[in-house]
């Protein structure tokens, strides 16, 4: 799960799929594309509409998206385009570009549709992403039941 800072959407899509998954067969993580606020908890509004659905998301903390990501996981969610823009240039092979997709077009098939950055815009933006990223990472995790 990938965004820009990796303290509000990501860690939330990060939280929600693991919920959704069996631990033994499936590693989720989430990470930012900028490195502003690596080592940093999750930003307060997203923590809240967490703990509002019983998911603690505080021990969580941001890290920058690595190269050896692409070696890492099968496959990369992204939430906006400035992200699909970002991780392009850091692509070295078109494999590793076969590996990313919008986290929406588990919902919305081919639309590319963003994930509202949340950051700093309160409790209601937080809620809708959260809305989002629950219904994108239950079509994430039955596809990978199936």
């Amino acid at each position: 799960m990938v965004c820009l800072g990796n303290i509000c959407r990501s860690p939330l899509a990060e939280a929600l799929l693991r919920q959704k998954v069996d631990p033994k067969k499936v590693t989720v993580d989430s990470a930012g594309l900028d490195h502003y606020h690596a080592g940093e908890p999750p930003c307060h509004s997203s923590q809240e509409i967490a703990k509002a659905h019983h998911l603690d998301i505080s021990g969580l903390r941001a890290r920058p998206f690595q190269i050896s990501d692409f070696d890492r996981f099968d496959r990369i969610y992204i939430m906006d385009q400035y992200n699909w823009d970002l991780i392009q240039n850091m692509a070295r092979q078109e494999a590793d570009l076969k590996k990313v997709d919008f986290i929406l077009n588990e919902i919305f098939p081919g639309e590319n549709m963003a994930v509202p950055d949340s950051y700093q815009k309160g409790k209601n933006a937080a809620k809708m992403v959260y809305e989002m990223l629950d219904q994108a990472t239950t079509a994430i995790a039955s596809k990978l039941r199936s």
